[in-house]
């Protein structure tokens, strides 16, 4: 498998563990309110795997990278990162305002 191919499959399993990542915490939404939840439950272990897998393919992303076109690096990066960036932020206000 050539850099670049590499490199766009890496760029879309960031992506997608980014989506399961959000979509995963949205779906916390939809689960009843528990006083003291005694386990994190699957949901949770579903986003902290998704999070964890996010690393290695990111890694390979930046080493497969081709420098001569940063507009594209950015891009791809940026959709990721916006997605990575609403699943943190959807995480936090399910943990410290709707279950409050």
């Amino acid at each position: 498998m050539n850099s670049e191919r590499l490199n766009v499959v890496s760029s879309r399993i960031i992506f997608v563990l980014s989506l399961i990542a959000l979509l995963t915490v949205i779906s916390g939404y939809t689960q009843p309110r528990h006083p003291a939840p005694t386990d994190d439950g699957a949901g949770a272990h579903v986003f902290q795997i998704a999070i964890v897998l996010v690393v290695p393919a990111l890694l390979v992303f930046l080493f497969t990278v081709d420098r001569k076109q940063p507009s594209r690096i950015a891009l791809r990066l940026a959709v990721s990162g916006v997605a990575l960036a609403a699943a943190f932020t959807a995480l936090y206000l399910l943990e410290h305002v709707y279950f409050r």
